[in-house]
């Protein structure tokens, strides 16, 4: 319609489409397999009080304020802070590179999904079992050392080295993944915002879908209860511990995706009087409501499978007592187990202590306590749990199609926030098609994240994972937060929201601007860098084979220098262009003086 185009800017055809969008890129990887990491970490149910104070605290205001210069500027990162100031250029750059690198690893995760989608289409999942030949000695002794999930992802996915130093070639399969990854998110953006306005109805809605029907599932499992009454039992000394407090900060702060430029893209394609205060908080509360409710259903799945590898100890533990004792085969079971350990132990001291050598312990609760984040949630303990399932292969297909639309959903923000401010340069929009522009940061992004798929490169993808947007993210907000309030102006940014919403923002909007966020943001930056600089070498994970476990590792020199340039490589940018645009001013200004001279001669004369 005629609302369609306002100044020639393409616009969402309506105000869902922009909220699906930003639900879509906020519910991402993280609400699955960070938040119930850090709820386990942090005593269960009690996290979610530092959790939802600080979304108020920094979460909301901040999304507010993202949407609010989008909405205003009609431009993406880059143009909507050079339009606040000249100097501010950089943050918007800094942006950009920083969404850059997300998208070069993120994509390598979708890779991995679509890797086990398509092998969950099997009558025995290739993760249910060791892979069975005769001249695979050392195939069989890696897999009987840890698992076969384990062996299936580390060996299997990533055919991984034994170190970061270690190369190795590529893994052709990985490859295929990544270029199928790179091609349904290049479809779902080739026309911009006309293409994912469209792709966003399915993307922010599937995954609630396969959420429920697991929840539903999850729930009526063997053992779920124990996991769920695990993650509402608060253990309240947490609020004591700092870390709580920190990860809850930064949880809010990178599950919403501040400061990588998507929400100023997003926002920048409204209509100028579209009500932005109720989307951000709208948006807030179902990104922080499906953490939540994602950490109810991995819970009930980490209560069955803590409970089902408990009851497995239970039953060896049975065995071999009926083993060493001779006695009929249906004496001991679960229930019992415990009183005929007191009554052997009693009648039979001698032998029953030289069994001690062999007998396990078995505890649930340090089944539970077990917490695992990232991709060995997702690939290793979620794909464990799924193949002790009942008609395992649906659950598997189900659970990396839901990874798959959190996955794409999230991509659709990073691609949004490199193109839209390449798109706003007067150069490209004139001689690219947004088709072609959209095609060529894809391929780029696509050739450049084939690095990951060497053998080493998961190594890689936690180096960038751990530092490429940690420090910058919090710089860049930074830097947003004084530049609104304090150079474009608190009264300025008021009445430009009284422009677009109809009224002015409350007081609590004003002190989260104006005090609380910059003192969070500072505190979190502190610690990060006191944290970086008092921890001595960065260690990482290395897969060890031949114990079928992790070690941690030391990083060697050379990633060290490249944790360094990839932590400057994006900071750098906000200086570095302030001080570009410092020195073209002082070109100009002395043209100008001597160009204005002839005339006021003229004048004079």
């Amino acid at each position: 319609g005629l609302a369609m185009k306002v100044d020639g800017r393409p616009s969402w055809d309506n105000p869902t489409q922009f909220l699906l969008a930003c639900v879509s890129y906020a519910v991402g990887l993280g609400n699955v397999w960070r938040f119930p990491y850090l709820c386990q970490m942090h005593g269960g149910g009690g996290f979610l009080i530092p959790y939802l104070i600080m979304l108020v605290l920094e979460g909301v205001p901040l999304f507010y304020l993202e949407l609010a210069v989008g909405q205003k500027m009609r431009l993406g990162s880059i143009g909507a802070w050079s339009a606040i100031s000249p100097y501010l250029r950089g943050v918007g750059v800094a942006s950009v590179v920083t969404s850059l690198y997300l998208c070069l690893y993120y994509n390598v995760i979708i890779a991995w999904a679509l890797w086990y989608f398509f092998h969950s289409f099997q009558a025995v999942l290739p993760w249910a079992e060791c892979p069975v030949g005769g001249n695979l000695t050392g195939v069989q002794e890696e897999c009987e050392a840890g698992s076969p999930t384990q062996y299936f992802w580390y060996r299997e996915t990533l055919n991984i080295t034994s170190s970061i130093e270690e190369g190795g070639g590529w893994h052709r399969g990985q490859a295929l993944c990544i270029l199928l990854a790179w091609a349904v998110v290049y479809l779902c953006t080739i026309k911009g915002v006309a293409s994912t306005g469209k792709v966003v109805y399915f993307t922010a809605t599937f995954p609630y879908l396969v959420l429920i029907i697991y929840l539903i599932r999850g729930v009526t499992l063997h053992g779920a209860f124990n996991g769920i009454k695990y993650m509402f039992t608060p253990k309240m000394e947490q609020l004591a511990n700092p870390m709580a407090w920190i990860n809850a900060a930064t949880q809010i702060f990178f599950s919403l995706g501040l400061g990588f430029g998507s929400l100023v893209a997003f926002a920048s394609y409204n209509q100028p009087h579209n009500n932005f205060q109720r989307q951000a908080v709208v948006v807030s509360v179902i990104n922080s409501g499906t953490s939540i409710f994602a950490s109810v259903v991995t819970f009930s799945i980490y209560g069955f499978k803590a409970t089902f590898n408990y009851e497995r100890c239970l039953e060896r533990t049975g065995m071999l007592l009926l083993n060493t004792f001779d006695m009929t085969k249906d004496t001991i079971n679960i229930e019992n187990l415990n009183h005929w350990m007191t009554e052997l132990n009693r009648t039979y001291p001698e032998r029953f202590s030289s069994l001690s050598v062999q007998l396990e312990s078995c505890a649930l609760e340090s089944e539970l306590d077990t917490a695992v984040e990232g991709t060995g949630l997702a690939f290793i303990v979620y794909s464990e749990a799924i193949k002790n399932m009942p008609i395992s292969q649906l659950w598997s297909v189900l659970y990396f199609s839901m990874l798959l639309m959190l996955g794409v959903g999230s991509m659709l923000g990073n691609v949004t926030a490199i193109t839209t401010p390449l798109r706003d340069s007067k150069f490209l929009s004139r001689h690219l098609s947004s088709e072609v522009l959209n095609g060529l940061v894809c391929l780029l992004c696509l050739l450049l994240s084939l690095g990951f798929t060497t053998r080493s490169g998961n190594y890689w993808l936690t180096v960038f994972n751990d530092y490429a947007c940690t420090f910058s993210l919090l710089f860049i907000v930074l830097i947003e937060i004084i530049s609104v309030c304090y150079i474009y102006g608190l009264k300025r940014f008021e009445e430009d929201i009284e422009d677009m919403i109809g009224h002015r923002p409350n007081w609590y909007w004003k002190i989260m601007w104006i005090v609380v966020g910059p003192l969070i943001i500072i505190g979190l930056f502190l610690f990060y860098i006191s944290s970086y600089i008092m921890g001595g070498t960065p260690s990482y994970q290395a897969w060890d084979k031949d114990l079928g476990k992790s070690v941690a590792k030391k990083y060697p020199a050379y990633v060290q220098i490249f944790i360094v340039l990839l932590l400057l490589s994006s900071v750098s940018c906000v200086p570095l262009v302030a001080l570009h645009t410092y020195y073209k001013s002082r070109m100009k200004r002395p043209k100008e003086e001597v160009n204005s001279c002839p005339l006021t001669s003229k004048e004079a004369s």
